[in-house]
C-alpha cells in the first residue's frame, strides 16, 4: 500500500512540475478538420462538408480544373472519405505535380501536414484524379481519389498570404515521385 502511495504521490509531483510544458504543448495541438484549415488557410470562405464546396463555390469564386497557389483542392467523396476532402495548393511544381497543405488526412488524424505531394494522374490531364504522398511509407500513396477541382483565390493577396505561410518546404526528389506516380509505385 505505501508502495503504491508512494508511486501516486511522485507521479502527481511530475505531473505538477511539469504543469507549464503540458499546457504549452496542448495549446498548440489544435485538432484541425480539414474546412477548418482550408478556411483558415487560404482565405476562402466557404463552411459546411468538403464535399459541398465545389456546389457553394459556383457563382460565388472562380472554378477550374489547373492548380494555382492559393486554391482549393476539393476532393470527391470516396470509400472512407465520405464528406469529402479540401486542400490548399502552396507549390506548383510542374504541370502534373503540386504540394498542398492540409489538415486530417489519413493517419495525421486533426494535424496540419504543410507541403505535401499531389500527382495528376487523370487521362486527361485535367486533375480530376490525384495521388497523394503518403508520409509513413515515404512515397506516394497507391490510392487514387477524383477530385471536382479547384476554387481559386479572390485576390492577389490571399495568393501571396498562401505563398508566404508555405515558405520553408521540405526537399524531395521530383524526378523520383514523377516516375512513381506515372507507372504506379507503391506505398
Amino acid at each position: 500500500m505505501l508502495k503504491t502511495l508512494s508511486g501516486a504521490a511522485m507521479a502527481a509531483m511530475v505531473a505538477l512540475s511539469s504543469l507549464g510544458l503540458a499546457t504549452a504543448v496542448q495549446a498548440q495541438d489544435v485538432y484541425y478538420q480539414c474546412v477548418r484549415f482550408a478556411r483558415e488557410f487560404s482565405g476562402i470562405q466557404i463552411f459546411g462538408d468538403a464535399h459541398t464546396w465545389w456546389g457553394q463555390a459556383q457563382g460565388e469564386y472562380r472554378t477550374g480544373r489547373q492548380p494555382e497557389v492559393g486554391a482549393v483542392l476539393v476532393f470527391r467523396p470516396t470509400g472512407r472519405m465520405t464528406r469529402g476532402h479540401v486542400a490548399v495548393v502552396s507549390n506548383i511544381l510542374t504541370e502534373r505535380v503540386v504540394r498542398i497543405s492540409h489538415a486530417n488526412w489519413g493517419g495525421s488524424r486533426g494535424r496540419i501536414e504543410r507541403d505535401v505531394t499531389v500527382v495528376d494522374v487523370s487521362p486527361d490531364n485535367d486533375w480530376s484524379q490525384v495521388r497523394v504522398w503518403h508520409n509513413p511509407s515515404d512515397d506516394l500513396g497507391v490510392s487514387v481519389y477524383p477530385t471536382y477541382g479547384f476554387i481559386y483565390q479572390p485576390t492577389q493577396e490571399g495568393v501571396q498570404r498562401v505563398a508566404l505561410a508555405s515558405e520553408g518546404a521540405q526537399s524531395f526528389t521530383l524526378a523520383a515521385v514523377i516516375t512513381g506516380a506515372m507507372a504506379g509505385g507503391q506505398p
